[in-house]
């Protein structure tokens, strides 16, 4: 006896529904059209022409990251809209850093059952970010995969690709004496949410509860997406005088000022020149969490260290101030090797 014949849908996966994710997020996807810019979303590979972009002899510069287990938060909420936008920053705040201009972003959504309402809110966030960033979004891919992920979940990754002249790569020129300019972060952003999360768990709060550093519930506080720097550093780089660019992410100051200092050179940070969020302070007391730890985990309320020349410190002080940016002088770099603190965390 023939038995009946099954189907894509049958086994969990609805190409449908796929196809009509696509038709959805076309126009946020469009919105993020720039010069280079050659096709549109559903072809096979994506299309980017850097001559068009601007570029006479170009060295690309790529990068790839996710969210974390900031996911995990947004996914027990309902407020998706915001990761989007982190995924995006985690790649363009760095390729940012190595000088580059980001171009164009790819994105891979995976879950185990396709919502079309969750998946376009994430996909739109990661337009908004790509749009505030200067950089299109040109293609991407969308993962149903039964059995892989509970009811609900989902995972992000994101793929950014930048462009710089031949000779303009960053860090560059990094000398004893520069200046440390740090920018200053909207929160938590997208890194250290394990530790984050066992906080929580130690407070004995939900993410519906009323949040106690901030107006709102903490499940909403703590989604503040992360800060893109891309125009306003990018604008500073133009202006002359920048020699170096830390991304503060998972590692904090401690572990990623650093990545930018060459042989024989280190960092002095006057931990008074700024103060620290209300969430980190939650965090600190709430989790017993000692400065070292505080400052090798998160950012701490810095999310980007603009390493500049002395002599033009303080008109690039200006520049990002006007940019939009909360700019604290944090130090200098100093012969030595690493990060030494002064000041109070506080």
């Amino acid at each position: 006896m023939q038995k009946d014949g099954l189907t894509y849908a049958q086994a969990g996966v609805d190409i449908d529904a796929g196809n009509a994710l696509v038709e959805r997020i076309k126009p946020a996807a469009k919105r993020t059209d720039r010069p280079g810019t050659m096709s549109g979303l559903g072809g096979f590979g994506a299309l980017f022409d850097l001559k068009a972009a601007g570029y006479s002899d170009p060295v690309l510069v790529a990068a790839t990251d996710g969210v974390g287990t900031k996911l995990r938060i947004a996914i027990d909420t309902g407020h998706l809209d915001g990761v989007g936008v982190d995924l995006v920053a985690m790649c363009v705040n760095d390729l940012v850093c190595q000088g580059a201009e980001p171009l164009f972003f790819l994105d891979y959504f995976a879950t185990g059952k396709l919502s079309l309402d969750h998946a376009a809110r994430v996909i739109e966030g990661i337009a908004a970010g790509c749009e505030a960033s200067g950089c299109a979004l040109i293609g991407g891919e969308t993962a149903e995969m039964p059995g892989m992920y509970p009811a609900g979940d989902f995972d992000l990754a994101g793929f950014a690709v930048g462009a710089m002249e031949r000779g303009t790569a960053l860090p560059d020129g990094v000398a004893e004496g520069d200046v440390l300019l740090g920018l200053a972060s909207d929160g938590v952003h997208s890194n250290g949410y394990s530790l984050v999360r066992r906080v929580v768990e130690r407070a004995g709060l939900g993410w519906d509860d009323a949040s106690p550093f901030s107006d709102g519930t903490l499940g909403a506080a703590l989604l503040a997406p992360t800060r893109l720097y891309v125009k306003p550093v990018l604008e500073a780089i133009r202006a002359g005088g920048v020699h170096g660019l830390a991304h503060i992410t998972g590692g904090g100051l401690t572990e990623n000022l650093p990545r930018v200092l060459p042989e024989g050179l280190g960092a002095e940070i006057d931990l008074d020149a700024w103060s620290l969020p209300p969430v980190f302070g939650w965090l600190g007391r709430e989790g017993g969490i000692e400065t070292a730890e505080m400052l090798k985990t998160f950012n701490a309320g810095i999310g980007m260290v603009v390493v500049v020349d002395k002599d033009r410190a303080d008109a690039l002080e200006t520049l990002l101030g006007d940019a939009g940016e909360r700019v604290h002088r944090l130090g200098h770099v100093v012969a030595g090797q690493g990060v030494a603190y002064t000041g109070k965390l506080a």
